[in-house]
Order: structure tokens, then C-alpha cells, then sequence
């Protein structure tokens, strides 16, 4: 009954995006995809509850590269990138901010997690031109299955498998499978065995 009752959720989420969905075709015409995502996702960010949860896994279904439909995406959540991808049971809490990244499956990220495109979204090499004319070097993130991140970390690199994030980090390196890392710029302190 419970899966009948979800099934069901999905179906009528994904009608009542339908005009939201027409508007980001429309808009990626003139815009580019990315740049009415982003438009897009500010507001179905705001829509409260289960309700808003359902609307946006419904909208971004149909949007990102790769949405599973058991994926919990919270209240104030910013993407900015349609090639992201969220697996099987990924758990995204509010106010979090994705760019460019794969999240596998059974991840959970606490609130007001970052992971932007990497960590070189702004070139800085010419002092003498503005950094906002000097183009960006995206890079895809890559979240492990099964790994936590804790609220308000900062990830700039790829985490492995199993891991856990501690809250406040920033992740400038990569991180490998089954560690714990705290810190800024975060540290492994240790293993999960």
C-alpha cells in the first residue's frame, strides 16, 4: 500500500511540474540548459514539505543525467548543473548547493553541504583581467556510495566509498574509501574496518 501510495505521489508530482518543465525547455532554448536550471531549481527550492520533495525529484527526473526516483532532495537546495547525477536513495538535506557532481547511491548530505564544480570554478591566473572574464575549469565531483557528509562541509574533490565527512570540513584533496576526515582543509584521522 505504501508503494501504491508513493507511486501515486510520483505520478501527480510529475503533473504538476509539467508547466515548470515547459518553461525550462523554453528557457534553455534562449538561456542554455544550465542557466535555466539553475532559474528552474530556485523555485522549486522553496516549495515546503513532502510536497515540494516530491516536485522537485519529480522536475529533476526529467532534468538531470541521472535521478533515481527514491532520491530526497530538501527544501532550499540549489543545482546548477544538469549533467549532475543523484543515485538510489540519496538523501540531500536543506540548503545545500550542488554543482557538476555524481552522487552515488545511499549517500547522505546533511544541511548546507557544498560541493561545487570542483575546485577551480574561477580562473585567477591574470591579475590583470577581471576573474570573472577569465573562464572557469569545471570538474565532475564524485560522492561514494554509502558516504555521510556532515552539515555545512565544503567538498572540492572526489570522496570514496563509506565515508565520513565530519561538519565544517573542506575537502581539497581527494578522499579515499572507507575514511573519516574532519577538518579544514580536512584530514583522514582514520579508517572504518
Amino acid at each position: 500500500m505504501r508503494e501504491l501510495a508513493k507511486g501515486v505521489g510520483r505520478g501527480l508530482a510529475l503533473v504538476v511540474v509539467t508547466p515548470r518543465l515547459l518553461w525550462f525547455a523554453f528557457w534553455s532554448k534562449i538561456a542554455g540548459r544550465d542557466r535555466a536550471f539553475e532559474g528552474a531549481m530556485q523555485g522549486l527550492a522553496r516549495s515546503p514539505g513532502m510536497r515540494g520533495v516530491y516536485l522537485r525529484c519529480a522536475f529533476l527526473r526529467c532534468v538531470l543525467s541521472e535521478c533515481h526516483p527514491t532520491v530526497t532532495v530538501s527544501y532550499g537546495v540549489l543545482m546548477s548543473k544538469t549533467d549532475a547525477a543523484l543515485g538510489e536513495n540519496v538523501y540531500v538535506g536543506a540548503n545545500c548547493s550542488l554543482g557538476l557532481v555524481t552522487i552515488e547511491p545511499n549517500v547522505l548530505l546533511a544541511d548546507g553541504v557544498r560541493i561545487p564544480s570542483g575546485g577551480r570554478t574561477h580562473n585567477i591566473a591574470d591579475p590583470a583581467t577581471p576573474i570573472r572574464e577569465q573562464g572557469s575549469t569545471l570538474t565532475r565531483v564524485r560522492i561514494g556510495r554509502g558516504t555521510w557528509i556532515g552539515s555545512s562541509a565544503v567538498i572540492l574533490a572526489d570522496v570514496g566509498a563509506n565515508c565520513v565527512i565530519g561538519a565544517g570540513s573542506v575537502v581539497t584533496k581527494p578522499i579515499p574509501d572507507n575514511a573519516v576526515a574532519v577538518g579544514v582543509p580536512a584530514r583522514v584521522i582514520r579508517t572504518r574496518s
